[in-house]
């Protein structure tokens, strides 16, 4: 359950960028919105892994801390995401921009994602199915999202943004609770 939480969580920013993009584009077709979800999606599967990897090289070194650091990087991360959503970013429509620009985007509303990955390294989780759920979750959100966005517009946005910082907080928090004793 707490992976779907998550997975929902790092998909707030494909999201909101989804629901900008449907927002602005009145001639949404299905392909664009599979799309943009499947590019965005396969970013949000990737970066776990490769934070994974990056966590695995140093994870024995700071293993008496490492709940600490999930708890930042989270919390940092879910601030971050709370106060985005206060910004009013000027965004076009995706769909009619190109792979490269679509790529781009992907992999900055992913880096949360990386970092993500690098406290996975820290409590053995099964780094496969992970990302798959992390992946797939962002793909169906995204698509979601595109339609939402259609008819929802702005207004959603934001909202989106504040609940993907809030449940990374949360999940923060409970790590360090659970590690220092606070949980079962």
């Amino acid at each position: 359950m707490e992976i779907l939480l998550l997975a929902f969580a790092l998909a707030m920013d494909s999201v909101a960028l989804s629901i900008a993009s449907g927002a602005r584009c009145r001639t949404l077709r299905f392909k664009d919105a599979v799309r943009v979800a499947f590019i965005f999606g396969f970013f949000q599967a990737l970066m776990p892994l490769l934070g994974f990897v990056l966590g695995l090289s140093f994870a024995k070194f700071i293993e008496a801390v490492d709940h600490f650091i999930a708890f930042g990087i989270l919390a940092v991360l879910g601030v971050k995401m709370i106060l985005e959503a206060r910004e009013n970013k000027e965004q076009a429509c995706l769909t009619r921009l190109g792979v490269r620009f679509l790529i781009s985007g992907a992999a900055a509303t992913s880096i949360d994602a990386l970092a993500v990955g690098i406290t996975f390294s820290f409590g053995g989780t099964e780094i496969w199915s992970a990302c798959a759920i992390i992946g797939g979750v962002c793909f169906a959100l995204c698509v979601i999202a595109c339609y939402a966005g259609r008819f929802l517009g702005e207004w959603l946005e934001s909202k989106a943004l504040v609940l993907g910082g809030v449940i990374l907080i949360l999940i923060g928090t409970k790590i360090l609770a659970q590690h220092l004793g606070y949980l079962g």
